[in-house]
């Protein structure tokens, strides 16, 4: 859905050796350079950018606003906290889950050097919905084909009873 998202910053030169620290922890890199006005950063394109106002006015902080980026493990979440603390960020919550936002959800919180706020997240990935109605499907089937082994079985196994029992009646 989203092309790029851009946040601002007092210095651009300052900000992108925070960001090349903490985005690095997670696998991005900066792959456009528009110094001393703007840098972006992603995998295979700029995704992410820091960046003077446009309007050359004062940076400001949204309220409300932050921006998250995916984390594949526990260790990069970890690791982007503790790589923006050393580089000057502050702590706007731990590493760890967040059951509020739902059973599998972990991140970790901080504050840029401008007060941007931003977070690293880790989501399993989904299952798609034909790969979990296969699964489902499946499980029935070898539920199933218990089922219908067992049936037989104890059919043959009365029967089997019944014809003893008939053999000795006979006796």
């Amino acid at each position: 859905m989203l092309h790029h998202v851009s946040v601002g910053v007092t210095d651009v030169a300052r900000a992108a050796k925070f960001y090349d620290a903490v985005l690095g922890t997670l696998g991005y890199k900066r792959l456009a350079d528009y110094s001393p006005h703007a840098i972006g950063y992603g995998t295979d394109h700029p995704e992410f950018w820091i960046g003077q106002p446009h309007d050359q006015g004062p940076m400001s902080v949204g309220n409300g606003t932050h921006v998250g980026f995916s984390a594949r493990s526990k260790a990069q979440v970890e690791a982007f906290h503790a790589a923006a603390l050393k580089a000057g960020g502050s702590n706007n919550g731990e590493p760890g889950p967040r059951p509020d936002y739902g059973p599998d959800y972990y991140g970790a919180f901080i504050f840029d050097l401008d007060g941007n706020k931003i977070e690293a997240t880790l989501h399993p990935s989904p299952v798609p919905a034909k790969t979990q109605a296969a699964k489902t499907s499946v499980k029935k089937t070898k539920k199933t084909k218990k089922k219908i082994a067992k049936k037989p079985m104890k059919k043959a196994a009365k029967k089997a009873v019944k014809k003893k029992a008939k053999k000795k009646a006979r006796r």
